[in-house]
């Protein structure tokens, strides 16, 4: 992709991911970047913008990564950055021209877990506000002409020198790092020689203390480690879980320690990571947003899915194989589903043609399959409450899989699961806006939507504001067949039949009233028996004939 980026992207205020990185874009990244208020991923990385970062970046209050590196931009860094408070897996502004000093306002950014503003031309102290970013992980700040004091920041404590090589002059409390003296400047060259003696001397002894006392501990658990290896050789996380040593090492080793390029997909609980083990086996690794609300190790977001996966058996439901529960982080490990999620291969023109209408019938028939064993067939009942197609993966034969339960709710006999709101925008059921309670039903409205996206091959929220409206009485004329996908050829007389049924069900689906909307079951039956159609009928039906049912 070359020249600059469309500014009709701006319009699109229903997105929540955008990667527009490795192209030759040019010119400036638009003002009009703040309107896309429920964008959660922003990668324009690799590509030749140039200019000032417009402030108006500030107003994505619901971005978790934030990729700006390797372009040209100019300028200081926007302080109303420091808005994005939701920030947590990356902010990234490396390899630009920025100038000027670092906003303090970054030090709010509590959640951010890896930040870079390496290779700039910025220049002043780091901060004292960084003290306050617990979450944090990882920082570089290398190749810039910063100077003084670095915070009393655990990150920043534990980083190797090279996270701030090449810069003015700083110090503090990083090893082979210039101690500050009282002024928070560099000491002179005998104090820092005492200071090179002592820096050596006390590793030296700490390390061999903790050689002899590891040689100990080693020699008497050696045998029981290796029962515990030879145990699950053979299926890593055969056994329900298992929370060892093993395994963390394995998945930090594998995701590099989280690293942003192993990071696949990000969601409201958690980032998911491509992990390839030790014994090749690749797994999908989700592991948990740290937050003030305690989603966590042992919190009940975490609790939830995996109550509500370990119960599960299904086809069109992703396989889980464990979970690890540790004090730093805390993560869920399923299997790896090929071709990502259902919104990225919709959006992607030359997967989304490879998606056929056979395809997508069948998506949807063993979605509705899936759906149905959870609202029918589990004791209790689970209600997922996050239906959406950035939810549903897909295996190299396009087969569907149900996945994210960071949501779920265990529906429990005479209980009123009166809840807070939770879901993805444009998929929820309107009534949990006000009555909170949640039920079956909800799903159902979320899965009407996510059935009209895989006709259509985009979210139908425009389609869904204009058929409701009443300044446009006109949209209930439209066609059913002129909204389907047009990247595909015009279905076959049988898709014909299947396609009609699925737009009939999903209008039932989105009925305002959730006592008119049908069960899961109902819809997954009606799915396996689709009649046959007069082809003249289908060519004909309007949309509002669907919707009020005069069929």
């Amino acid at each position: 992709m070359v020249g600059e980026i469309p500014k009709e992207l701006m319009k699109l205020n229903f997105l929540i991911y955008l990667n527009l990185s490795h192209n030759e874009l040019s010119g400036q990244l638009p003002r009009e970047i703040g309107s896309l208020s429920v964008l959660d991923r922003l990668d324009i990385s690799s590509n030749n913008l140039s200019g000032p970062i417009p402030g108006e970046v500030g107003k994505c209050s619901k971005l978790l990564y934030l990729g700006l590196s390797c372009n040209i931009f100019k300028g200081s860094i926007p302080t109303q950055i420091g808005d994005l408070i939701s920030l947590t897996i990356l902010l990234d502004l490396s390899h630009n021209e920025l100038t000027g000093g670092i906003p303090s306002k970054i030090g709010s950014l509590l959640k951010l877990e890896n930040l870079n503003l390496s290779h700039n031309m910025l220049s002043g102290n780091i901060p004292s506000s960084f003290e306050e970013m617990e979450s944090l992980l990882s920082i570089n700040v290398s190749y810039n002409q910063l100077e003084g004091r670095l915070p009393a920041n655990k990150a920043i404590q534990e980083s190797a020198l090279d996270a701030f090589k090449n810069n003015k002059d700083l110090c503090g409390n990083v090893s082979g790092m210039q101690a500050c003296d009282s002024s928070g400047t560099s000491k002179s060259n005998a104090m820092d020689k005492h200071k090179v003696v002592i820096i050596i001397i006390l590793p030296l002894l700490g390390v061999l203390f903790l050689i002899l006392a590891s040689a100990g501990v080693f020699f008497i658990f050696y045998q029981k480690k290796i029962d515990v290896k030879e145990e699950i050789q053979k299926d890593l996380f055969c056994v329900w879980n298992y929370d060892g040593n093993i395994v963390y090492e394995d998945i930090i080793e594998a995701t590099e320690n989280f690293s942003p390029g192993h990071c696949i997909g990000t969601g409201g609980y958690g980032s998911v990571y491509k992990a390839e083990l030790s014994t090749g086996q690749v797994v999908a690794v989700k592991k948990l947003h740290p937050s003030e609300n305690g989603v966590g190790r042992g919190s009940k977001a975490f609790l939830d899915e995996i109550s509500a996966l370990s119960e599960v058996r299904h086809r069109n439901i992703v396989r889980l194989y464990g979970f690890c529960s540790h004090a730093r982080h805390s993560f869920i490990i399923s299997e790896y589903l090929e071709r990502g999620n259902l919104s990225k291969v919709l959006s992607d023109t030359e997967e989304a043609v490879k998606l056929d209408w056979v395809r997508r019938v069948n998506i949807i028939k063993g979605l509705a399959n899936a759906f149905s064993y959870l609202h029918h067939d589990c004791s209790p009942p689970i209600v997922h409450r996050d239906i959406s197609s950035s939810n549903i993966l897909l295996d190299l034969e396009y087969e569907a899989r149900v996945s994210d339960f960071g949501t779920a709710r265990l529906l429990k006999p005479d209980s009123s699961n009166w809840t807070e709101l939770a879901g993805t925008y444009g998929y929820i059921a309107p009534e949990l806006a006000y009555t909170m309670r949640v039920t079956e039903k909800c799903d159902m409205y979320s899965f009407g939507v996510l059935m009209l996206e895989v006709l259509i091959g985009i979210h139908p929220g425009e389609l869904l504001s204009s058929l409701t409206s009443s300044s446009s009485p006109t949209s209930q004329n439209v066609l059913l067949k002129d909204i389907l996908d047009g990247c595909l050829s015009p279905p076959t007389l049988h898709a014909s039949h299947e396609l009609f049924t699925i737009a009939k069900l999903a209008f039932s689906c989105l009925d305002a009233n959730p006592e008119s909307r049908p069960t899961m079951k109902h819809v997954s039956q009606e799915l396996s028996k689709a009649k046959a159609l007069d082809l003249e009928l289908f060519h004909t039906m309007t949309l509002g004939q669907l919707m009020h049912r005069e069929i």
